[in-house]
């Protein structure tokens, strides 16, 4: 690929968003994304694609400024009201957030998609990345897991009410508070955690830094339901593709069990922010961060790198 300096985070290291340079204290965040329907409600499914596209700027500490949205629905078949529903989702959230919508374009497919192209800023001196975790940090996840595993039991009518209730508040908590404290506090790697799962992203910010994270499964926060649902099997196909990407290069210790895992490997939406700091400073980003999200824990922490990227325990 041409070499672009202004190019400050490109395709590398399996970052969230792109970042380029526009003067010494500015620079534009992009990204893309979209998804088919993962929930019933074609409101909330608009919401969702919403803040899943958005949290890839906050993910990189950057502020999201405006959007473009992307669209995939019938033109006969299925009645527009649906897609009215969907677009006024996503625009709700948009206002909320302070992102303006630019405007967007559609294709004419039998399968429903819906998602958005997000553009940000950022100062180019404070970017969190999948370079910047070092030895000797703690590993912070915002939110719990088990959207995936929810979605599946929802497709198969085998969701209780209250657990599909837990898994949408879930995703429905944006992360630009998480966002602006890991502005304050100088957080400088960070990922959040979407469809390669919680060990598929903590490979890929171990690998772009060159350390080891042993994840400690007992810390990790879950969805309540999401151990059970698992249980059942109901698990999405990214279950296999991600045990797949991650390959040897993630350890898995004899205790851990088999749901515990398959949650491990569950492709999330909109799912919590994965963040790397100086272990004498992540009690009080925790603390930072628990009025926002009450499930957020330390699960791991950074060591030199060995013969795994990632250990689980």
């Amino acid at each position: 690929m041409p070499h672009n300096p202004n190019l400050l985070v490109g395709i590398e290291t399996a970052d969230d968003a792109g970042v380029y340079l526009l003067r010494e204290d500015l620079a534009l965040v992009q990204t893309v994304d979209f998804f088919t329907p993962i929930v019933d409600d074609p409101y909330d499914y608009g919401r969702i694609s919403a803040l899943n596209s958005i949290n890839d700027v906050w993910a990189m500490a950057g502020t999201p400024i405006t959007a473009l949205a992307i669209t995939c629905f019938p033109k006969k078949g299925v009645d527009f009201s649906i897609l009215g529903e969907m677009m006024r989702g996503g625009l709700d959230v948009l206002t909320e957030n302070g992102v303006a919508l630019l405007g967007g374009h559609s294709v004419d497919d039998a399968q429903i998609m819906f998602g958005y192209a997000v553009t940000g800023t950022i100062d180019p001196r404070h970017i969190a990345t999948n370079r910047g975790a070092r030895p000797g940090d703690a590993i912070i996840l915002t939110k719990p897991i088990g959207t995936g595993v929810i979605s599946t039991g929802i497709k198969f009518g085998k969701a209780p009410g209250e657990v599909v209730e837990a898994s949408l508040a879930t995703m429905l908590l944006a992360g630009r508070d998480a966002s602006a404290a890991m502005r304050e506090f100088g957080v400088q790697a960070a990922t959040d955690v979407t469809g390669f799962a919680l060990l598929g992203h903590a490979w890929e910010l171990a690998c772009g830094s060159g350390v080891t994270i042993t994840i400690e499964s007992k810390q990790v926060p879950l969805i309540p339901g999401a151990v059970e649902l698992a249980g059942q099997g109901l698990l999405t196909s990214g279950d296999k593709t991600n045990r797949a990407y991650v390959g040897d290069g993630v350890l898995i210790g004899a205790d851990v069990g088999k749901e515990m895992l398959s949650l491990l490997f569950d492709p999330q939406t909109a799912g919590g922010m994965l963040i790397s700091i100086p272990s004498d400073r992540s009690e009080a980003l925790l603390a930072r961060l628990k009025p926002t999200y009450p499930q957020a824990a330390i699960i791991g922490h950074v060591t030199d790198l060995g013969r795994h990227s990632v250990v689980v325990d």
